[in-house]
């Protein structure tokens, strides 16, 4: 493979040159294979597939290279966000949003021994359980279940049927009618930083 410049890269990519997009590829899968060794969920098929989606990603955003690094650093770089992305995705494709909802009260997170009051977490976590139960809409609450439990956005609006527009409303609303909560049972933002040590 020939050492190429910055400049070298955007103008033979520009031109869709076929030595250039099979070198570009190449490099990807290079890194991609450093990036996600160890990885049971990264084999063969995988990296092939998120290789091909890498080259896709960076040949549509040639326009944006600024040129602060290597070429080939972001674009490895932007390789790899996809298969996270992709890994992300799988490891949450199968989980249910209800089943989430029905976990959570079980699921409370523990309180570290260093907490500056446990018995001060958890009276805040059982208001929060009681307004996320009692006074969000059942899409709310599992948007925002899920949201907790850390699923990603585009996996929560998949399984909802919703835009990301549309998710994003759903879950900022849901906060919304749980600060309210909290603040009717006379828990401030204040307090709430100060149970969870934040």
């Amino acid at each position: 493979m020939t050492e190429r410049t910055n400049e070298d890269w955007l103008r033979t990519l520009g031109t869709a040159e076929k030595q250039a997009v099979a070198e570009l590829r190449e490099t990807l899968r290079r890194g991609l294979l450093r990036a996600l060794a160890g990885r049971a969920a990264a084999d063969d098929g995988f990296i092939e597939d998120v290789t091909q989606e890498g080259v896709l990603r960076v040949l549509d955003g040639l326009a944006t290279f600024r040129g602060d690094s290597r070429f080939t650093t972001w674009a490895e770089t932007i390789a790899v966000r996809v298969a996270f992305t992709e890994l992300r995705r799988a490891k949450w494709k199968d989980v249910s949003l209800d089943r989430l909802v029905e976990d959570a009260p079980a699921r409370q997170p523990a309180a570290r021994p260093e907490a500056p009051s446990q018995e001060a977490r958890q009276a805040v976590l059982a208001v929060m359980h009681r307004v996320i139960e009692t006074e969000l809409t059942d899409r709310q609450r599992q948007a925002l279940v899920a949201e907790f439990k850390g699923m990603p956005q585009a996996e929560i609006a998949a399984q909802m049927g919703l835009t990301r527009n549309a998710l994003y409303k759903l879950t900022y609303d849901a906060r919304q009618s749980l600060k309210r909560g909290l603040e009717a049972a006379g828990i401030d933002g204040d307090e709430v930083r100060e149970a969870f040590d934040l």
